[in-house]
């Protein structure tokens, strides 16, 4: 599925984010020492090689909400952008935090002339933010946000399974009007 906002192209597809080839960027669904562990921080990790952790570790700790940006080292991107979700249920106001980790990554992606970068489902897995909800809050955000992007041309969301799949084409097809613009294919 993919959907113009403003001049911005939103996707969503079922893939790896480590092998998003076209890209300029992709997001890490960090932890806050910015280290490699489990999820997608693992396998972008393992996929981006040892000088990954070396960048990044001096970066860190980081907030929930917030991004910072290195090179993606191995991968066939220019940068990753590494952004620490809320823990559901610990991190409060938890939709808050999570609005800020897209939004935050869209500027700092924007402020770097990055005109394309594909998201994870940032919190959704050991974080345990419910896929719906958290879909909801990811494109809204990105609705709310790209009227002010002067670079980003193109997000994607690289979904590891079908239900979060499915939850974020819900979420991007359920944009108003006032939201996004242009047609929806599925």
């Amino acid at each position: 599925m993919k959907r113009r906002i403003e001049a911005v192209v939103v996707d969503c597809v079922r893939g790896d984010i480590t092998r998003q080839p076209g890209f300029d960027a992709i997001v890490n669904a960090a932890n806050a020492r910015l280290l490699p562990g489990g999820g997608v921080a693992g396998a972008i990790h393992r996929a981006a090689g040892p000088g990954l952790a070396g960048e990044a570790a001096p970066l860190g700790p980081i907030s929930p909400g917030e991004a910072v940006l290195t090179g993606a080292h191995d991968l066939p991107n220019r940068h990753i952008i590494h952004c620490l979700g809320p823990v559901y249920g610990r991190d409060e106001p938890a939709a808050e935090l999570l609005a800020a980790c897209y939004r935050n990554a869209l500027e700092l992606a924007d402020e770097n002339g990055i005109a394309s970068l594909v998201f994870p489902a940032i919190s959704t897995g050991a974080f345990g933010y419910p896929v719906r909800e958290a879909a909801r809050v990811a494109l809204e955000t990105i609705a709310d946000t790209a009227p002010r992007l002067r670079r980003v041309r193109r997000v994607r969301f690289a979904l590891f399974g079908r239900d979060a799949l499915e939850a974020h084409e819900q979420a991007l097809a359920g944009l108003s009007a006032d939201e996004g613009e242009g047609s929806t294919d599925t």
